[in-house]
C-alpha cells in the first residue's frame, strides 16, 4: 500500500471533535479498488479542515478495501467526530449512461449488461443526473455503504461519473468548441468531452503506460471525429505542466492546458495543499 498525501494531525483531529457537538462539519469520502481519499469541511468557515489520500499498490477487493478505510477512520479517529452531512462516492467502472426517455428503474441490469460485467447478486443503483436528461446507473460497493450507515446513519452516495459530469459541464462556461476534459488519478483517466453545455462523451479506462493513456486519448476524439489541432484538451487531477503525460500528450494535440477548477476559487484550505485534493470530493459538497 502507497500512502500519498497525509494532512490530519492530531492537533487538528482534537479541535474537530471539541466542535462536533455544532455539526457543522461535512464529511466526503471516495472509494475504489485503486485507493480511497477523505476530505472534511467546516461550512462556517467553508475551509476543508482536513484530507488524506491513500493509493494501492495493486487492485483490491472490496472486503479489503473496506478494512482499509475502517483502519483509516480508526486512525483519525472519523467515527468519534459528528457530521451534518456524510457523502460517498464510488469511483468504479460498472456504470451506464441512459436518456431519461429510455430509462425504466426496473431495467438497471439489462443497461449495465451491455457495458460492464456484473454478476446476479449485485445491487444496483442510480443517479439522475439533474439539466442533462440522464441517468447513470451503477454498480456501488454494498459493504463500504453499509459500514458508512452503520458509523453515521443515513448518508448520500452516487457515482463518480455523477459528480464530474455534473461540475464540468457547471463549469464549462458558453463556448461552441468542444472542450475534452481528461481527469487523471491512481492510473485511471475519466474523459469528458463537451460542447455547447452538452455532453458528448463520459468514459473511463485504466492504464499502466503512458501510451495505454494517449491511445485511449486519441481513439475517444477520433470516434467523436474531434481534430486534435483544434479541439481544446484539459487535464486536470494527479498531472501537472511538463509531466511525461502532459508532454506525450502535446505531442498530437495543439490546444493543452492544466484545468484550474472552480472550487479553487470557493473554498479555503488553510495549510493544505488544494492540489492534492480530489476533484470529486470537494464538489460533492
Amino acid at each position: 500500500m502507497e500512502i500519498g498525501h497525509l494532512s490530519m494531525t492530531n492537533e487538528t483531529t482534537n479541535k474537530i471533535l471539541e466542535e462536533s457537538k455544532s455539526e457543522y462539519h461535512k464529511l466526503s469520502i471516495q472509494v475504489s479498488l485503486n485507493g480511497l481519499s477523505f476530505c472534511v469541511l467546516d461550512t462556517l468557515s467553508n475551509t476543508v479542515i482536513t484530507s488524506e489520500r491513500i493509493s494501492f499498490e495493486s487492485e483490491l477487493t472490496p472486503y479489503a478495501l473496506q478494512k482499509e478505510i475502517k483502519q483509516l477512520f480508526e486512525d483519525n479517529e472519523i467515527q468519534k467526530i459528528q457530521f451534518s452531512e456524510v457523502v460517498v462516492i464510488h469511483r468504479n467502472n460498472l456504470f451506464c449512461l441512459v436518456p431519461n426517455a429510455l430509462f425504466n428503474k426496473d431495467e438497471l441490469a439489462n443497461y449495465l449488461k451491455f457495458n460492464a460485467k456484473i454478476l446476479a447478486n449485485d445491487h444496483l443503483e442510480y443517479d439522475e443526473i439533474a439539466n442533462m436528461d440522464m441517468v447513470n446507473v451503477y454498480v456501488p460497493f454494498v459493504n463500504i455503504n453499509n459500514y458508512i450507515y452503520d458509523l453515521f446513519g443515513d448518508f448520500e452516495f452516487m457515482h463518480n461519473g455523477t459528480v464530474l459530469i455534473k461540475n464540468l459541464i457547471n463549469s464549462h462556461g458558453s463556448t461552441n468548441e468542444p472542450i475534452c476534459y481528461v481527469h487523471v488519478m491512481e492510473e485511471h483517466m475519466d474523459i469528458t468531452v463537451i460542447q455547447n453545455k452538452k455532453l458528448l462523451l463520459y468514459n473511463n479506462f485504466s492504464f499502466t503506460a503512458k501510451e495505454d493513456f494517449i491511445y485511449y486519448l486519441l481513439f475517444t476524439l477520433e470516434q467523436l471525429k474531434l481534430d486534435t489541432e483544434t479541439t481544446k484538451l484539459k487535464l486536470f487531477g494527479s498531472i501537472e505542466e511538463g509531466d511525461p503525460l502532459f508532454q506525450l500528450c502535446h505531442t498530437y494535440i495543439k490546444d493543452i492546458s492544466i484545468f484550474i477548477p472552480s472550487h479553487a476559487n470557493h473554498f479555503h484550505f488553510g495549510n493544505l495543499d488544494r492540489e492534492s485534493i480530489d476533484f470529486t470530493l470537494l464538489n460533492s459538497f
